[in-house]
Parts: C-alpha cells; sequence; structure tokens
C-alpha cells in the first residue's frame, strides 16, 4: 500500500536511500532513468507539423511505469526527485505527461523537488521547497532531442548511400571527430627540424655544483634554432672551452601560485584522466556510485555531490566546513583570511549548480577507505583534495634566474630555479606541471655577483621539434568546452560513441582516427560543411542555452535549423558516386599515398601490378578500398592503409623485423584472422601460410596408399597486447613477446614464482591456480613484483566471495544469484547464466530485473537450437541470409523437403527491411542520451 506521499527519483540505489531519510508517509519509486523517447524510425519529428514529436514507451519502461502508477494511485501528493539538470527535468516532465494521460493526476498535487547532494538534510530542504517543472529547461531539452534527431535520421542515410560502410553521423559527435582527424593531418605533414641545445655545468666556490643552458653567443641571443645542426653546436662548444666564467647576474622574485577551482564535470573528467588514468566514461559511472550513496556501517551515505554540473561555486556551509578543517589539519597559516569565492563560467546559470565536492569534508579518504573499492576511493580522494585545496592558502616561491658569462661576455649562459617558501595549498593538491614549470621548480645553490665559477663538462644535446600531441580524452573534452561545442555531461557519451562506432580508437589513451572516420569526416568537410564547422555547432549550442534562459523560444530554433539544413540534404540527392570519389580523393590522398617522387623517387599512386593505372579511393558494398584505375583488365585492389615512412605502400604480408640471435629464425609480425601477432620461423610450407592449403598438383589413385606425409613442426606465435600497433614493434619487443610467459619474481608470502604471460583473453598474472587478466594500463612486459601481488590480491579476494542471493525464483524457488565473471557481472538461475547490461551497476540490480534478463537469456538460447523458427519471428538480415543459402540446396531434393524450403525463404525475403529500421538508432545517437540514461533504462 502506497503513503500519502509519493517521491520519484531516477535509479534504485537513490531510492534506497531517500527512503531511509523520510517517514512511512512517504513512498519511494525509481523511474530507472528516461521513461520516454523517440522512436527509432521516420517521423518521430514531422517539420511539416511544425515539428510535432511521437514519444513511446520502452519496453522496460512499461514495467516500472505500472510500478510508479501503483504507487502514485491514491497518493495525495506526488514530488518528482529527477537529478537537477536538464535532463532531470525532461524525465520530470515526461513522468507527468505519462501519468497525466493514466488520469492518474486529476486530484493529485504534484511538485518537481531538487537537491544537489543525497543527505538527510539536502533532501528534508527540498521536500519544504518544492516548485513547478521548469517549461525552459524542458523546452531546450525538446530541442536538443529533436535537432539530434533530425541530424541523424537525416545525415545517416546519405552517408549510407553516398559513402558504403560509414555508420552514422551526429551533430556534435561528427564535429568531435572533426577535431580528431584534423589532428591528426596535422601529424602526418608535420616536418621536425633539429635544433641543439648546450648545456654547462659549473661548480660555485663553496662546491655546488648546478647546471646553466647556453643562452648567447658572439654577443648575440640564441632563439629556439640558434643552434640548428651539429656544426652550429660544435662551433659553440669551442667558443665556450678556453673561456673562464663567473656569475653576471642574480635576480629575485617572489610569486604566488593560487589553488584551483574546485571540480566541474570536465575538470573532473581532465583530472581523472590525467592523475588516474580514468576515460570519461569510467569516471562518470564512479562518480554516479559516490553520488547515489554507499553502503558505510549498514547506513547508506551519499559521498559526493550532483556530478553533472558546469560551476564551481561552493555553499556557504561547505566554505566554513573547509575553513575549519583546514586550520584543524594544518594550522591556523594555511587558511586565508578571507574565504575564496569561484564565479561559474556557465553559460547558462539554470544549469550553473555547485561544484562537485564531499558532501562531508570531515569524511576524511583514510577513514572511508574500507568501504570503498579502489577506484572509488582513488576518485573520493582526488574530489577530497581539491576541494580542500581550493579553500586555502596561496603557495609563496621564491624564483631566481642566475645568468653567468665570461669576461667578454660573448658568451652567456643562464640557470633557474625556485625555492618553496610556503607550500600552501600545495602540501595538499598539485595539478601536473609541464617541462618548462619542472625546470622552475629546480632548486639552485646560493650566488652572488661576481662569484668565480669552475666549469665542469660541456654537453650538446640534439633535438627535434615535435607534432603536435594526438588528443587524449582529457584534451578532448577541454578543447570542445573551449570551443563550446557540446556540453561537459554529454561528452563521457559522445567519444564513447565515436569508439563504438569504430571511427577512432584508444592507444596508449590517444585518440587515433581510422580511416573510416577519416572518409566521414572529409565526406562531411565536403558537401556539409557548414554542420562540421566549429563555429556553427558552438552558436547552436548558444541557442539552446537562450532556450533554457528563456530567451528565445525553442521552435524558432528548430525552425532556422530545419530549412537550411534540409536543403543541403536535398543538394545531395543528384551526388553521383564519381564526384564523392573525386571529392575524397582529393582530401585524403595524401593521407593514403604519401610521399612522390621529391622523397623517395617514386610515384605511390603507379599500380604495382600492371604499372600503368593509376591507384585511388574505390568504394564497394562492404565500404571503401584502394583499387587501379584501370579495371576491369587490371583487378588490383588492397584495404584502406597507409603508406609507410619511405613512401612504398604497407604489404598485408608478413614484415620482417630481424632474426631471433638464440635460433636464428626470422622473427615477423603478420596479421591473421584474430589479429596481429608475432612469429619465429617461416611458416609451415612457405610464406602462404595465412592462405588456405594449395590442392596437390596429382590427386593419389584408388587403390593406392600414399605415404603419409610428415608435418612440419609449428612455429612459435604470440598475439599482441591489445592497444600495441603492428607497427610500433621491433624486434627487442617481439623477442620479449616471444619469450613469454616470463617470471615476475616470488611472491612475498608464499614464495611461489609469479608468472606474466598472454593467453586466449590476453594478458594475465599467474601465481598457482590464480590467475588475473592484466587491466589495459598495465605492460605485461614491465610489470612489477609489487604490483602484481596487488593485482593477485584483488583476483584472490573476489574469488572467495560467494555470489550474492537476490531471492526465490517464483516458478523453481531456487535461489537467483549474483556474480561476477570473466566477461563482466551476471545473473545465475539453476544453469542458467544472463550478462548485466553494460552501464548497469551490480548493486542496483533487483531480482525483478535479473528474472527479466533470464528470461530473455532463455528465449535466445531456446531460438539458437531452432534457427528456422528463429528466422520466421524475425531475424535480422544478417543472420536470414544463412538459411536462405541452404533452401537453394534443399530446393533439389525430394519433394518432401520442398515444404520447408519455401517457407524458409519467403521469412529471408522480409528479413532486410526490418534489418533496415534496426539500424537507425545508431543514426540519431548523439549526445541526447548519456550513458548515465542508458544504464538505468537498460
Amino acid at each position: 500500500m502506497s503513503g500519502s506521499n509519493v517521491v520519484i527519483v531516477e535509479s534504485p540505489a537513490k531510492a534506497k536511500t531517500i527512503n531511509k531519510y523520510l517517514g512511512s508517509d512517504y513512498t519511494v519509486v525509481a523511474s530507472f532513468g528516461h521513461v520516454r523517447d523517440l522512436p527509432a524510425r521516420d517521423g518521430s519529428v514531422r517539420p511539416d507539423e511544425d515539428f510535432a514529436m511521437e514519444w513511446e514507451l520502452g519496453d522496460r519502461s512499461k514495467r516500472h511505469i505500472d510500478e510508479i502508477a501503483r504507487a502514485v494511485r491514491g497518493a495525495k501528493r506526488v514530488y518528482l526527485a529527477t537529478d537537477p539538470d536538464r535532463e532531470g527535468e525532461a524525465i520530470a516532465w515526461h513522468l507527468t505527461e505519462v501519468l497525466r494521460e493514466k488520469r492518474l493526476l486529476d486530484k493529485v498535487d504534484v511538485q518537481r523537488i531538487t537537491f544537489n547532494e543525497i543527505t538527510k538534510s539536502a533532501v528534508q530542504a527540498a521536500i519544504a521547497s518544492p516548485r513547478a517543472v521548469s517549461r525552459d529547461l524542458v523546452d531546450a531539452y525538446l530541442a536538443r532531442r529533436a535537432l539530434d534527431y533530425l541530424v541523424g535520421f537525416t545525415l545517416s542515410p546519405v552517408l549510407w548511400r553516398k559513402l558504403p560502410g560509414s555508420r552514422s553521423a551526429g551533430r556534435v559527435q561528427s564535429v568531435a571527430l572533426r577535431l580528431i582527424c584534423e589532428r591528426e593531418a596535422e601529424i602526418e605533414v608535420f616536418k621536425p627540424q633539429e635544433y641543439w641545445t648546450v648545456d654547462v655545468g659549473f661548480t660555485t666556490p663553496g662546491g655546488a655544483p648546478f647546471t646553466a643552458s647556453l643562452t648567447h653567443l658572439d654577443g648575440k641571443k640564441l632563439d629556439k634554432f640558434g643552434l640548428p645542426n651539429k656544426a652550429a653546436a660544435d662551433a659553440a662548444v669551442a667558443a665556450i672551452e678556453p673561456r673562464d666564467f663567473s656569475v653576471s647576474s642574480v635576480e629575485r622574485r617572489q610569486v604566488r601560485r593560487n589553488p584551483y577551482a574546485p571540480f566541474t564535470t570536465s575538470t573532473l573528467q581532465q583530472e581523472a584522466s590525467r592523475k588516474l588514468g580514468f576515460g570519461a566514461t569510467r569516471t562518470m559511472r564512479i562518480a554516479q556510485k559516490l553520488y547515489e550513496g554507499v553502503d558505510i556501517g549498514g547506513e547508506t551515505v551519499g559521498l559526493i555531490t550532483y556530478m553533472r554540473t558546469d560551476g564551481v561555486s561552493l555553499s556557504q556551509e561547505a566554505i566554513e566546513s573547509s575553513r575549519s578543517l583546514i586550520g584543524q589539519l594544518y594550522g591556523d597559516n594555511y587558511v586565508p583570511k578571507n574565504p575564496r569565492i569561484y564565479k561559474t563560467a556557465a553559460k547558462n546559470a539554470q544549469e550553473a549548480h555547485e561544484a562537485i565536492r564531499p558532501t562531508d569534508l570531515f569524511r576524511k579518504p583514510p577513514a572511508i577507505a574500507a568501504y570503498l573499492d579502489k577506484d572509488e576511493l582513488r576518485l573520493y580522494e582526488l574530489i577530497w583534495k581539491r576541494t580542500v585545496a581550493s579553500q586555502m592558502e596561496s603557495a609563496v616561491l621564491d624564483q631566481v634566474s642566475v645568468d653567468v658569462a665570461s669576461p667578454d661576455r660573448k658568451v652567456v649562459l643562464r640557470a633557474t630555479g625556485s625555492i618553496v617558501v610556503f607550500d600552501g595549498y600545495m602540501r595538499v593538491y598539485q595539478e601536473d606541471r609541464d617541462d618548462e614549470a619542472d625546470e622552475q621548480e629546480r632548486r639552485l645553490p646560493a650566488m652572488a655577483e661576481g662569484d668565480a665559477l669552475k666549469r665542469g663538462a660541456i654537453n650538446p644535446a640534439q633535438h627535434f621539434t615535435q607534432p603536435p600531441p594526438r588528443y587524449t580524452e582529457a584534451s578532448l573534452v577541454k578543447k570542445l568546452e573551449e570551443l563550446g561545442i557540446g556540453r561537459p555531461s554529454t561528452y563521457a557519451s559522445i567519444l564513447q560513441v565515436l569508439q563504438d562506432r569504430e571511427y577512432v580508437r584508444l592507444d596508449k589513451r590517444r585518440f587515433i582516427p581510422e580511416d573510416r572516420g577519416r572518409l566521414v569526416t572529409a565526406f562531411l568537410k565536403n558537401f556539409f560543411q557548414r554542420y562540421v564547422e566549429y563555429n556553427f555547432t558552438a552558436d547552436l549550442e548558444n541557442k539552446l542555452d537562450d532556450v533554457s534562459d528563456g530567451r528565445m523560444d525553442w521552435k524558432t530554433v528548430l525552425r532556422d535549423f530545419w530549412h537550411a539544413f534540409f536543403a543541403a540534404v536535398g543538394d545531395t540527392k543528384d551526388l553521383t558516386i564519381t564526384q564523392v570519389l573525386n571529392a575524397l580523393d582529393e582530401e585524403l590522398g595524401a593521407h593514403f599515398f604519401p610521399g612522390g617522387p621529391e622523397v623517395s623517387g617514386a610515384d605511390p599512386r603507379v599500380c604495382p601490378s600492371c604499372h600503368q593505372g593509376r591507384l585511388g579511393l574505390k568504394l564497394g558494398k562492404m565500404g571503401a578500398f584502394i583499387g587501379c584505375s584501370n579495371y576491369p583488365e587490371c583487378r588490383y585492389t588492397r584495404p584502406l592503409a597507409v603508406a609507410n615512412d619511405d613512401g612504398q605502400e604497407v604489404q598485408e604480408g608478413p614484415r620482417l623485423l630481424g632474426d631471433d640471435p638464440e635460433t636464428g629464425l626470422p622473427v615477423t609480425v603478420r596479421r591473421g584472422p584474430y589479429g596481429a601477432y608475432i612469429q619465429l620461423g617461416p611458416a609451415p610450407g612457405g610464406e602462404k601460410d595465412e592462405e588456405p592449403a594449395a590442392r596437390t598438383d596429382e590427386k593419389p589413385k584408388k587403390g593406392k596408399k600414399t605415404a603419409k606425409a610428415e608435418a612440419p613442426p609449428k612455429p612459435k606465435r604470440v598475439s599482441l597486447p591489445k592497444g600495441m600497433a603492428p607497427a610500433d614493434v621491433d624486434l627487442d619487443t617481439a623477442l620479449k613477446l616471444l619469450a613469454l610467459p616470463r617470471t615476475v619474481g616470488p611472491h612475498p608470502e608464499t614464495q611461489q614464482e609469479i608468472q606474466a604471460g598472454i593467453g586466449r583473453f590476453g594478458p594475465y598474472l599467474k601465481h598457482g591456480s590464480v590467475y588475473k587478466s592484466l587491466p589495459p594500463d598495465d605492460d605485461v612486459l614491465t610489470i612489477g613484483l609489487n604490483r602484481a601481488v596487488v593485482l593477485l590480491g584483488e583476483a584472490a579476494k573476489k574469488a572467495s566471495t560467494p555470489g550474492r542471493e537476490l531471492g526465490a525464483h517464483p516458478k523453481t524457488g531456487k535461489p537467483v544469484t549474483l556474480g561476477a565473471g570473466r566477461f563482466g557481472p551476471y545473473v545465475k538461475h539453476a544453469s542458467l547464466y544472463a550478462s548485466i547490461p553494460k552501464g548497469v551497476e551490480p548493486d542496483s540490480v533487483t531480482l525483478a530485473q535479473a528474472l527479466e534478463w533470464l528470461d530473455a537469456k532463455a528465449v535466445k538460447d531456446a531460438g539458437k537450437k531452432a534457427p528456422a523458427k528463429a528466422a520466421t519471428d524475425g531475424e535480422t538480415a544478417e543472420p536470414a541470409a544463412k538459411p536462405k543459402a541452404k533452401t537453394t540446396k534443399v530446393a533439389a531434393k525430394p519433394a518432401a523437403a520442398k515444404a520447408p524450403a519455401k517457407t524458409a525463404t519467403k521469412t529471408t525475403a522480409k528479413a532486410p527491411a526490418k534489418a533496415k529500421t534496426a539500424a537507425k538508432p545508431k543514426a540519431a545517437d548523439d549526445e541526447a542520451a548519456p550513458p548515465r540514461r542508458r544504464a538505468k533504462t537498460a
């Protein structure tokens, strides 16, 4: 029976926590994120009907809505307590609309409440000050959702028709992809420039050593390229050697460094990436758990404030608490005279919530370490330190610059350093600093003008300018925010979409565009240039902010966008494949065919087969490839691949790295059906080991026995670890991989050897019978003993923890349990296992959800046992193709076998239409559906 007041939140974990804070008059239920969305089909947004929008309940949402409806029926008041952001406001509006359609709100008072932290005081304060659902924020959501849908469902089909093999395009996703592709193009055309530096060691009269760098030669100041080559560096060394040196000047100045503002969504993602190695999605998932609550001593406690925010301000209570804590922990001299007030740079004041901070600063990380897993503790500690440091006194440093000169002042060198006079906030928190800042942190010995110095070694060093670095998740998020593209709460989902579509890949935490992504970007830049321009996308975001502030009508924004966009799409209807190819070939020719006669003496476009045709981009049903212009006379083709540094084409066959010094056998890197691998020795029967075995010239005659040939020994092979590119592998790395498994060292408790190797599921550690897969950030070739012991300890602890029982199955009475396996968390009943959907926190799983997943798995398994029946129920085009092939064979058999074949053929004919519809949700997958929404609706 429901209480007289119903509180609707988004997640079951939050519902469980809030339910403890409110009395028996309140019933708290969860919506599990968004309850409605635009159907993934044409016509869900209708511009011709003034942008009318059609909504439908998700399959899983129907059950949640039924539970909410039962709770609301008979209630006096309903509180919509969804998250305090634009998405939360949208969910509150959807809930109101759905319940109103069910005629459940006629005599019910509906109120909207928000709280920035899940604490008893915050929840009770929100209940005491309700408001109405913000129409302006809802309108901004509707405009954003409609824009993303219209771009995705209008532009993606153009890509599918004109650029086979592409997946989708999105309003913000395509601009982020352009940033990554353009940075890669900058790197490819970059030409390193040589320069030299000269460092000289000196000793003071007191015997203290230090190092100074050459800044002036022959009385002239040197710029970065003042010593362009070795000859110039040698001349500088020759000028230094015969001269004596003394201190010509000493400059001292005191500087103050102020602390950084508390975290916003964007800065948290950036710092978690730099300091902890977390991706944006991982950071937000952990932060969501800390926000919704963790069990501490039998009580569920929300540890941080809401983690989707553009604001940097702190509440007065938090400021006072932090100042009190700083005084207790570090002393009054670390507490500034006046509180530090930070102002948000957010363009939309309604979304400028409080910064991300601990709900209770006196809850120090060591005190709650036992209740958090490793990642949760590391992120909480990062947030705690940043918040405390933001209210601490500034750091004070003495910076010193010393000029060392020869008597004639034709040679001058400079040494710089600094001394921390007062560490201030740096006692708690420091950001990563670049090499220049590190240089400033060097300490110099005491010196005075006129001091004679003893010269030591002269060290000339060669350098080359470096290309701009590839984007990391942190630097890409920062760039998007600087350009005003998208909003921080959506960046995690956008970056994930780019990887899911295989437009980009993460290698050593840096984004590298795949050829598919570069083709899509080139196509959009040539034929939809306006819609991937940075200024255009940023201006559109500003208009959406104006809608949420009530300064602009949301349909006006849609009309202005749609008329021009629809016309641009119409202009591509008569676009021929030849026009597309010419444009892409022009845009990407330098990428796929680098070099040229002036570099390598050969034209990289000449066909290596017929030596007459010109290589260029071609399009097929499966996507783009490189082919010869002499087709069909010449049928040379190869997959999209970039030429190597010598301007020659990268061959698909083995690449020789060198010979193994022990055996003398060749070591090659190869590509097989399951990815790249290293091989020691030649392939059995020659180098065509990756091709099907050739037929023998003569078949043995019947009745004659043939001698069974002895199979040659298989060469040793090892797969490349995930993230290691074949082009980056050298002989030394290959030999180390071939030597796996390697011994890391003896376990300090058992003295048994710990081994590291690469197996069927990737890199692993082994200790006795305990195996542990290596996380992506750990290298199987270099992992040390201490780190290995920590990882194995986690694995042993996990293996010894029994599965949590969710309840009894209503049909069998047997327990339904929660567990974790090699492929992630799962639920189990008897011998049936079902994976927990990606993004769903295992701790929040209920028995009802588990039963739903187990039922779906049972149906799926039953379908695998009867493929013909599964096809009739509506398989997609790809699975349906197999029965069709079998049908042709069956039709030639006796008449008794024809009936099933006919049925299968009809089913197959219908499947492609359904597959086309099913593929469209990918088109509109942009920032409108952040991971938290998917996680809750999954």
